[in-house]
């Protein structure tokens, strides 16, 4: 059994079950806004909502982008220290 992919939708059900959780419970309406911009009125929980089903969205398509750019290959970096720190001392 892979841990990983089991780790990961652990984290996805308890973020949704907060998130449920806390809609259920902030059902007072609010407006937001944004310079001269404002929303009409919706519940909290639907934003909250909104938000992270936003913000899983953005960085699903954000990620292909990121293996591009090399960000997160964090390998490189580890083997110039592993040549940087080698002991030339024979006991």
């Amino acid at each position: 059994m892979k841990i990983a992919p089991f780790l990961t939708s652990l984290v996805l059900a308890v973020w949704v079950i907060t998130i449920a959780i806390i809609s259920v419970q902030n059902a007072t309406p609010v407006s937001l806004k944004f310079l001269t911009f404002q929303s009409i009125q919706i519940p909290m929980g639907l934003v909250l909502a909104f938000s992270a089903g936003i913000g899983l969205i953005g960085v699903a398509l954000l990620q292909p982008l990121w293996g591009l750019a090399g960000i997160g290959q964090g390998n490189s970096r580890l083997e110039e220290d592993a040549e940087f720190f080698v002991d030339d001392e024979d006991f």
